[in-house]
């Protein structure tokens, strides 16, 4: 019975944990703070369209890391699946085949377009580093670029 309430209690102490609200500062005695704060949650891409949901099979996350030298230009693609990401250096300008922009600072956020053609450039003077968090499917290609 103390084993089953014991095991009660790591679980309801993990569910509080992980429920928790935005943003929160945890302290342990003598070992400092851990902050959470919240970067980004939404239901939506950055131009408004509601997410597609999930695979319901094989999933499969992949993080990559970019380096977008000044004045380039990555070319028109569109991507099968829902990715995130974060600017942590330069200014990085997305466009859509339609004309719609969104311009992204250090420290910025997007939740990618999915389905929809657009490209990004670098405008700056310094290179555009960002993360960017898939998540995809095992086989499914992350991103298509458009034929000419």
């Amino acid at each position: 019975m103390k084993c089953l309430i014991s095991i009660i209690m790591f679980v309801l102490s993990i569910s509080s944990f992980a429920q928790s609200n935005d943003a929160q500062t945890y302290t342990k005695k003598n070992q400092g703070e851990i902050k959470v704060t919240q970067i980004l949650k939404t239901t939506k891409d950055w131009d408004g369209n509601a997410l597609p949901p999930y695979p319901s099979k094989n999933p499969e996350i992949t993080i990559l890391s970019y380096e977008i030298p000044p004045g380039i230009r990555l070319p028109m693609h569109k991507h099968l699946v829902i990715n995130a990401g974060i600017v942590l250096q330069g200014k990085l300008t997305v466009m859509t085949k339609d004309g719609k922009q969104l311009i992204l600072n250090p420290g910025d956020s997007i939740v990618e377009l999915v389905n929809r053609w657009h490209y990004g450039v670098n405008y700056g003077s310094v290179p555009v580093k960002l993360i960017m968090f898939y998540a995809g499917e095992v086989g499914v290609p992350l991103a298509i670029k458009e034929k000419n």
